[in-house]
């Protein structure tokens, strides 16, 4: 296998992770939980796994570090829609969650129309709020699947702290985008004039 192909393995990691948006929803809507759960953990691993592969030998791309936080917050933006249309997630932690998203790309969008370039590179405040979102949902998951012992206590874990968690990293890591690229944009502005 040729070193070109090889740097490839984490995209292709990514792009798998997006695929798997698809069959974990459909489980999740067919209420099979344990298949749904089962994704859901194969996709939360290829996320670290891709990411370590990555880093450790080097096989960073540009879209690879555009692609790996769109494909997060892909699968975890689809399972906080279907597990509110299935009643089993507030509206508000869903609404929190992906207002977060939308107000990070609406002003990413802005950003780049000003100022032509902008760097993708999420925050450690942003992949603890994708890591914490894809660990609740995994427990939402488990508390569903009717385990005997385990399910009990994801429910318990859960509802409410883990919805108070998401929430609140959600509205911190928003800040945070916000302000930043805010300055950034002050500054970029003030170095034009």
């Amino acid at each position: 296998m040729s070193l070109g192909l090889l740097r490839q393995i984490p995209n292709g990691i990514t792009v798998v992770r997006v695929l798997l948006v698809i069959p974990t929803a459909w489980w999740l809507m067919q209420e099979d939980y344990v298949r749904a759960l089962a994704l859901m953990a194969v996709a939360g691993a290829s996320d670290a796994v891709d990411g370590w592969l990555a880093r450790r030998f080097n096989w960073i791309s540009r879209f690879g570090t555009a692609l790996d936080p769109l494909a997060d917050k892909i699968l975890v933006g689809v399972l906080f829609i279907a597990l509110t249309v299935k009643g089993v997630l507030p509206l508000w932690v869903a609404g929190v969650a992906i207002g977060r998203d939308l107000v990070i790309v609406g002003g990413a969008a802005a950003y780049r129309l000003l100022f032509k370039h902008i760097e993708f590179a999420p925050t450690l405040l942003s992949k603890a709020n994708t890591a914490v979102q894809i660990f609740v949902l995994l427990l939402l998951l488990l508390g569903l699947c009717g385990f005997e012992y385990l399910s009990p206590i994801a429910r318990a874990i859960t509802d409410p702290y883990g919805f108070w968690v998401v929430a609140a990293l959600a509205l911190a890591s928003g800040a945070d985008y916000v302000i930043t690229w805010s300055r950034r944009a002050l500054w970029q502005h003030r170095s034009r004039q």
